[in-house]
């Protein structure tokens, strides 16, 4: 049986699958790298994906999933920082992205260094979309015109989203990409997952794939506040429609193709925000929260996924 990882996308909310990993790596004693044959991510799961796939010098891992949840702990602020000027004249994310790429781009040069792709420790594809040539692209770490791209340009891709961060730009193979988001079309990936998959292991007849959310949006949205709304009005809500509609058709998708050898984990927001920006010292509280009420929710779950993972 081979074992396959999804991390979906959703900014600061990467906070509660990372402490699901934590959980996992607690109970089974390996790093996630180990655990799965292919992990793959959209957004701030790429980043995850990227960062449990990460070696170290000596061929390790070079995070352990703990390491991760420091990313959203003490560096969100950071990442998600503004000056006022820039709160002004972006307009609410209207007229110029929200906030500079300088705070992620430190982030992620601190935590990735200049490692390239086919330095991963298992198979890891990650998820971007190209602006300038109107199509998804799948970074994937076996492939030979992608294994000498960087990590942290790869994660910078994937982690995009249209309003909160510029575009950014990676030559793939001498073709330069204008790259967002991979959330935009896919932003629980675990369907384009499970298809690679079958294309990496063609002799493989059992598939099992655990899928992580990172909160499912309850905030409503009346008819009284949608009828009015013209371009401006729709931008930020119709982005995190966008991200949490595609998800949800994803896991239905997967329910239908792989039924008891499929696991999603994933939970309403009824105590943290769902903004993707909110890196609030209150709103990590509730986000770990909700990863808490997450785990003793699904106990009976994880823990058949723990015995599935020890075979």
């Amino acid at each position: 049986m081979k074992t396959i990882l999804s991390i979906d996308g959703g900014g600061i909310r990467g906070l509660i699958p990372a402490l699901i990993l934590t959980d996992i790596e607690a109970h089974l004693g390996k790093p996630i790298w180990q655990l799965f044959d292919l992990i793959a991510g959209t957004s701030t799961g790429g980043i995850l994906a990227i960062g449990c796939a990460r070696k170290d010098a000596s061929g390790k891992a070079r995070y352990a999933a703990k390491d991760l949840v420091n990313i959203y702990e003490t560096r969100g602020k950071e990442i998600f920082s503004r000056s006022l000027w820039k709160g002004v004249s972006s307009i609410g994310g209207i007229a110029d992205e929200l906030y500079s790429a300088d705070g992620i781009e430190q982030v992620l040069q601190e935590y990735f260094e200049d490692d390239a792709l086919q330095d991963c420790l298992t198979n890891t594809l990650i998820t971007s979309y190209d602006l300038q040539n109107r199509e998804p692209i799948f970074f994937k770490s076996w492939k030979d015109e992608h294994k000498p791209l960087l990590l942290k340009h790869v994660a910078r891709a994937t982690s995009a989203a249209p309003t909160y961060f510029e575009p950014t730009q990676i030559e793939v193979a001498g073709s330069l990409k204008t790259l967002v988001d991979g959330g935009v079309f896919i932003n629980s990936p675990s369907v384009s997952a499970y298809a690679e998959a079958k294309r990496i292991f063609p002799d493989e007849t059992e598939f099992l794939l655990v899928s992580l959310g990172t909160g499912e949006l309850i905030r409503p949205i009346t008819f009284d506040e949608a009828k009015n709304w013209g371009k401006a009005g729709w931008v930020l809500p119709l982005l995190s429609c966008m991200f949490d509609g595609v998800a949800d058709a994803a896991n239905y998708q997967m329910q239908m193709i792989l039924g008891d050898h499929y696991y999603r984990l994933q939970t309403e927001l009824s105590i943290a925000s769902d903004d993707m920006d909110n890196a609030t010292k209150g709103n990590i509280e509730n986000l770990k929260a909700e990863a808490k009420k997450l785990i003793k929710a699904n106990k009976a779950t994880l823990e058949t996924i723990y015995q599935a993972l020890a075979r």
